[in-house]
């Protein structure tokens, strides 16, 4: 392999794909987002879900698989996931997330699993395993301490290193040592002053030196700075592609003794490893079944629900009562957050349409819209609601953000 193809090999080919190298039999893979679900774009490509990606199945975000404690059905949920991959040709899913949700008006919390690093790292494990079961590679992400919104990609976190160790790190961790994930995502942010895709302590002395971490080390999609110090320091891969500059600037600088060739070659192998594995399991006639993985999703959901508060034994309802739903989300249904994430789902079920297939006569279900998308005022709607909770037997309030 020449130097030119090494360092085309460190940096994407375009928005999803890693570059390939024909004379070598090295095909261009394909990676996408997840992480509750397959965004594969076909088309327009993006990192914020302004275009349509294929229909994919929706699982409950990463709050609600946490939510359900259960490793194995969480598992079962990777399993799909990968099976998803497959039938989309896709090679590595860029997930899961497993920052700590560290403050309330975190724009990615929802991505998150949960405050504590010990749940967050069972259930990743579970994620993880089930999907690399199917030979589709996970991409442990954001490494680390991604976990501030403000400046969320250029904020210098700065902690000490037994909170690092006791709180940032632990689910990364684990989930190196219990899965070997074929990638890990590094996060934009800086640490103690230096950006995450170059961070020699966390990248070289952590992450490989001390936990034997042998994938490849992926960028958060434009989180590159400094290409050769993030060579020389353990990242692998460069996303998304930028053109032919890296390349030449990765060039100079083995002619100028900046950079090594055995520090290009140690920085590309993990790439090389993982296209190759990949392409050994790209299956072109590889499908999922669809209605399996809703019911999955569903049953996800199901075990996922947290009872805060029972008063008077009022649940379950008696499907015979007069039941009035309020609330627009009960037909507009919020069920992902956005951005990179945000999964156009195969099927779709509305809280309204559901209630009313349990209830013993449809009819006995009415609906209040009480409130308008926009967050806007309006007191017809709600006075119409509070007129119609005059005469129910039980009242269903469904809130939630709007637009």
């Amino acid at each position: 392999m020449t130097v030119e193809e090494k360092a085309r090999l460190s940096s994407g080919r375009d928005f999803w794909h890693l570059q390939g190298i024909e004379r070598l039999n090295l095909p261009s893979i394909m990676v996408t987002d997840g992480p509750h679900g397959l965004r594969k774009q076909n088309g327009s490509a993006d990192h914020v879900g302004l275009s349509d990606s294929v229909p994919a199945t929706c699982f409950p975000t990463a709050s609600g698989l946490a939510a359900t404690w259960n490793v194995d059905l969480i598992e079962k949920v990777g399993t799909a996931l990968g099976q998803e991959c497959l039938a989309e040709q896709v090679s590595v899913l860029l997930g899961p997330g497993v920052n700590l949700k560290r403050h309330p008006l975190g724009g990615r919390n929802f991505e998150y699993f949960s405050e504590d690093p010990y749940l967050t790292a069972k259930i990743a494990a579970a994620w993880i395993t089930g999907l690399q079961s199917k030979n589709v590679g996970a991409s442990l992400k954001h490494y680390a301490l991604n976990n501030h919104e403000r400046g969320r990609m250029v904020v210098d976190v700065v902690t000490d290193e037994r909170t690092l160790r006791e709180l940032y790190l632990p689910a990364f961790e684990y989930c190196v040592e219990k899965t070997n994930p074929w990638t890990i995502m590094c996060a934009y942010n800086k640490f103690r002053g230096v950006y995450l895709s170059e961070h020699q302590y966390l990248l070289k002395t952590i992450l490989r030196d001390e936990w034997g971490f042998n994938g490849a080390v992926v960028t958060d999609w434009g989180a590159n700075h400094d290409r050769i110090k993030g060579i020389k320091n353990g990242q692998s891969l460069e996303m998304p592609g930028s053109g032919e500059g890296n390349t030449q600037q990765i060039i100079s600088a083995i002619d100028d003794g900046y950079l090594t060739e055995e520090q290009l070659n140690n920085s590309i192998q993990p790439v090389v490893e993982l296209i190759t594995k990949s392409t050994d399991a790209i299956d072109y006639n590889a499908t999922f079944d669809l209605t399996a993985n809703h019911e999955l999703a569903r049953s996800v959901a199901a075990e996922a629900i947290v009872l805060l508060k029972n008063v008077n034994d009022i649940l379950p309802l008696d499907r015979s009562s007069r039941v009035l739903v309020i609330g627009r989300l009960a037909t507009d249904t919020r069920y992902q957050g956005s951005g990179s994430s945000q999964i156009i789902p195969t099927q779709l079920e509305q809280p309204l349409e559901e209630i009313r297939k349990l209830a013993i006569t449809p009819g006995s279900v009415e609906f209040a819209e009480g409130y308008t998308l926009s967050g806007t005022h309006n007191p017809d709607l709600l006075n119409q609601a509070m007129e119609m909770a005059m005469v129910a037997d039980r009242i269903i309030v469904i809130v939630g953000l709007t637009p």
